[in-house]
């Protein structure tokens, strides 16, 4: 991957290959680009019950499992009512 340093210390969403969607903070990084969250929460989208949210705190992610790191841009991020969105679960990836 890329350079990750620009994200450390703000918040980030990741999507991994199995499919989860996972917020936090990048606390840390490194050569195999695993990444460390800390004040992460786990998003699960639902048709039926919009979207939840599973507290999951300091949170280590392997970086062969990650398939998009992107940045959340906290003001629109809490201007979002999450319990109103409802989607599909992302399906994971198979090779």
């Amino acid at each position: 991957m890329a350079s990750l340093q620009g994200y450390v210390d703000r918040r980030v969403l990741l999507i991994l290959q199995d499919g989860r969607a996972i917020v936090g903070v990048m606390a840390g990084f490194d050569q195999k680009s695993n990444v460390v969250l800390s004040d992460s929460k786990e998003r699960v989208y639902s048709i039926d019950e919009g979207v939840e949210e599973i507290p999951l705190g300091l949170y280590l992610v392997k970086g062969d499992m990650i398939v998009l790191i992107g940045e959340i841009d906290d003001t629109l991020d809490k201007a979002v009512d999450l319990s109103t969105i409802h989607a599909e679960p992302i399906p994971p990836i198979r090779y």
